[in-house]
């Protein structure tokens, strides 16, 4: 969830420098409030902020007119309801903070021990404890909804302050919690993804995906969110590909589909009976369902006519007519031997 500020070496106007922060929180939740004190700020610095019946300690994570655009991004107006930044948070601040956070871990332990009491449907992820003490924020997540009137009742008793349950989804949580992905990358989730977009196994089935939920899942149980990344370029290609529900009718039998190469615009046919594929474009396809339609049949996938073979003239008895040749042949060279003189043998006196 780290952010790139790309204007920082741009000189802004100082008159009119806007005055509203993002500070962010444990586990990359982030807020906007409002520098009403004029301090200043510098990205990273550790900053008391103004909370609902208390103060709380965060991080400067974005400041100036970016914060401005990822407001409109996010559709949050610019009006009384954003709190204030007090000052920048001091040593002792810090270091009454960072005790509140090693008591998040044995606080979440036992209170998984009250719910499993209580026989509660849900699952604890997280815990936040706020910088003043006074509160905690407990993050479960649970398919149906669940009655924790008496959890509240019996935390409050026990550990002495304000408890607040949230309720997350199972990608939040898997956010919150981290992890590898089968990419062999860090989760999007847990780094730069912030809204969850709805994920259908239409998707996988237009990218041609085997719709296998072992390898479809993501850690968090639900459908990959990186299916919809390709989806709009997989529709696009889509359009110039044929949909065929029926076999291709051709003189040579019906070719069923078995594979399409969307982006190649390749589509592989098989015969009945056969196990070879042929590779067919997809404008070809298209010819041949409108001929099918017409109740016109095509040779074969790629031709509509059977070229016609010259076999040259057709001689009557050609196995008789083949031999005499041979033997033709064999008389000419007898011949031409019996023509040539003989040699002289050694010692014949030529002269006369």
């Amino acid at each position: 969830m780290n952010v790139f500020d790309w204007l920082s070496n741009m000189d802004m106007p100082v008159v009119d420098k806007f005055d509203i922060a993002e500070v962010r929180f444990k586990n990359g939740r982030k807020e906007f409030f409002r520098n009403i004190n004029g301090v200043e700020l510098t990205t990273g610095d550790a900053v008391v902020v103004d909370v609902p019946n208390g103060h709380h300690i965060g991080h400067v994570s974005l400041q100036g007119e970016l914060v401005r655009l990822q407001m409109q991004k996010k559709k949050i107006r610019n009006d009384d309801n954003i709190r204030a930044v007090y000052r920048i948070a001091t040593q002792k601040d810090l270091e009454k903070y960072q005790e509140l956070q090693n008591k998040e871990m044995p606080i979440m332990y036992r209170t998984r021990e009250i719910i499993r009491e209580l026989n509660l449907q849900m699952k604890l992820t997280d815990v936040e404890y706020q910088a003043d003490g006074t509160k905690a924020t407990f993050y479960y997540s649970a398919e149906d909804r669940v009655d924790f009137r008496q959890l509240i009742k019996v935390l409050a008793s026990e550990f002495r302050l304000r408890v607040e349950m949230r309720q997350i989804s199972l990608r939040q949580e898997a956010g919150r919690l981290g992890g590898i992905g089968s990419c062999g990358r860090e989760l999007c989730c847990a780094t730069w993804l912030s809204d969850f977009k709805s994920v259908s196994t239409t998707a996988a089935r237009y990218q041609n995906l085997s719709l296998n939920p072992s390898k479809l899942s993501g850690q968090c149980g639900r459908l990959k969110c990186c299916l919809n990344y390709e989806l709009e370029t997989y529709m696009e290609a889509l359009e110039d590909i044929p949909a065929v529900n029926q076999p291709l009718i051709t003189e040579r039998g019906e070719a069923y589909l078995q594979k399409t190469d969307i982006f190649r615009k390749m589509m592989w046919f098989g015969f009945g009976g056969d196990d070879q594929w042929h590779p067919v474009p997809a404008s070809r396809v298209q010819h041949i369902l409108e001929m099918n339609t017409k109740g016109l049949t095509p040779a074969t996938l790629l031709e509509d006519k059977l070229p016609e073979l010259d076999e040259g003239p057709k001689v009557l008895n050609q196995d008789l007519a083949l031999m005499d040749k041979r033997f033709e042949k064999k008389a000419a060279t007898t011949k031409k031997k019996r023509r040539k003189k003989p040699k002289p043998k050694k010692g014949d006196d030529t002269r006369s």
